[in-house]
């Protein structure tokens, strides 16, 4: 998800409600509408807290009521409190306990959007688009999506087991896995075959200086000359807004990254990049696949617009709304979509995803072909594209080359293990012999 942060003043929850009468009554005098839908909201309370079976508090009925207005919105609006509120505090902090996965609610059924890198459910073998039935032994169906992810959350060490069903596979997965605090290496480097590769798996709080600082210590290791950069945002599912736009920033000389655009014609945003490419102009690779969102398809869809990149893999997720996250109380936070945000070239993201300039299957991964690829069009209530232009992306064709004839076996054979990875630093490599080489050097662009 994309989050800008922002927090204001705590508010008195008691005092909230206390001027509920009195807000309905002003608006009665200007808008007759307004007041006749707050009296059913008050009509059903009332005949709820005089007659439910059970006596239920107001605190209750307040927060249900919250979180059924939010409901009807957009998957990625939602209120929290307590528990759930530092949950996600930390989150976006990049440090948290629990398995590492993003997860989403389909039909009842809790199903599996992308595991993190290096977290127990990764670890373990869990996959995107699995299904998650069980979870020690309890039938998770039917489960909020809070209370689906309360339940893998727990003391670090703790031993959890997860039931899996898996699409192309006749029985069940049982997979064992002890919780860990998920402390995320957000940007990890190496060098191969002369090429600086990039593993950025998310985009918390500190990823931008650690993503400069990778470019750095792979330009010393290389002496000033690599061939280029591959960016790996495979299984990202985003985070800080900033971030990303400090990301993109240190690939490019300058011009726009995103813009976030409100409900309001007006209201309008724009983000840019300053001088200065730390990458010194040589060719960029970025991998995305169906598991990299929002604030990682801000990253591959700026360099793509600006033809600073060639992005590699499966079209991304599709989430091109944009949360702020407002504190409401000492341990409560309202997180509501405000505004969506747009590539360069003025693509809405949203839905549609960002489709690569060459579409390339995971070929070493055995159940590539069976897996369904999880995007934010199959979530409810998502956001719709904003124009016909855009609902045209929605269309686009997910079939790989057919030049794609390996098979799994084929490939472990020849030792690849990771076939997008593979192919990206073959086609680097005559990309670095028919660019002509520039001269490394120029400061590191400073932190916003």
């Amino acid at each position: 998800m994309i989050i800008n942060r922002k927090f204001l003043p705590p508010l008195a929850l008691v005092g909230a409600l206390a001027l509920i009468p009195v807000t309905a009554s002003s608006f009665a005098a200007a808008e007759t509408t307004n007041y006749q839908e707050l009296e059913k909201f008050m009509s059903v309370y009332e005949r709820v807290k005089a007659n439910y079976v059970e006596k239920v508090d107001d605190k209750t009925l307040i927060k249900g009521a919250i979180d059924g207005m939010l409901s009807a919105l957009d998957p990625h609006s939602s209120y929290v409190e307590a528990n759930d509120f530092d949950q996600l505090r930390t989150t976006t902090d990049g440090n948290y306990g629990g398995l590492g996965l993003t997860v989403s609610i389909e039909d009842g059924a809790v199903k599996v959007v992308a595991p993190t890198e290096d977290t127990p459910a990764w670890r373990a073998g869990v996959k995107a688009g699995d299904y998650i039935t069980h979870i020690n032994g309890e039938l998770v169906y039917g489960l909020s999506l809070d209370e689906a992810v309360e339940k893998m959350r727990g003391a670090p060490g703790t031993p959890i087991k997860l039931t899996l069903v898996r699409p192309g596979r006749d029985k069940p997965l049982e997979l064992a896995m002890n919780r860990e605090r998920i402390e995320l290496r957000p940007v990890k480097w190496e060098i191969k075959d002369g090429i600086g590769i990039l593993n950025i798996n998310t985009f918390s709080g500190n990823v931008a200086d650690q993503t400069k600082s990778a470019l750095l210590s792979i330009d010393k290791a290389t002496g000033g000359k690599p061939l280029g950069y591959i960016v790996d945002l495979r299984s990202n599912p985003g985070g800080l807004l900033d971030q990303a736009v400090d990301v993109s920033d240190a690939f490019l000389e300058g011009g726009e990254v995103v813009s976030q655009r409100g409900r309001d014609k007006d209201d309008i945003e724009r983000y840019y990049a300053r001088p200065g490419d730390m990458a010194h102009g040589l060719p960029v690779i970025v991998l995305v696949d169906a598991g990299t969102a929002s604030a990682s398809e801000i990253v591959a869809g700026a360099l793509q617009d600006h033809r600073r990149a060639l992005v590699m893999g499966e079209k991304s997720f599709g989430k091109g709304s944009v949360q702020t996250v407002v504190q409401t109380g000492p341990q409560a936070a309202l997180r509501l979509t405000t505004a969506r945000y747009y590539t360069p070239s003025g693509r809405s993201v949203q839905a549609g995803g960002i489709d690569p300039d060459i579409i390339v299957p995971q070929l070493s991964d055995e159940d590539y072909k069976d897996r369904p690829r999880i995007r934010e069009a199959d979530l409810r209530r998502h956001l719709l594209a904003q124009s016909k232009v855009e609902d045209k992306l929605l269309e686009k064709d997910d079939t790989p080359d057919p030049r794609f004839a390996a098979k799994a076996a084929e490939l472990e054979k020849k030792g690849i293990k990771d076939y997008q990875l593979a192919y990206a630093l073959n086609t680097l490599k005559r990309l670095a012999a028919a660019t002509p080489p520039k001269p490394a050097g120029g400061a590191p662009k400073k932190s916003r």
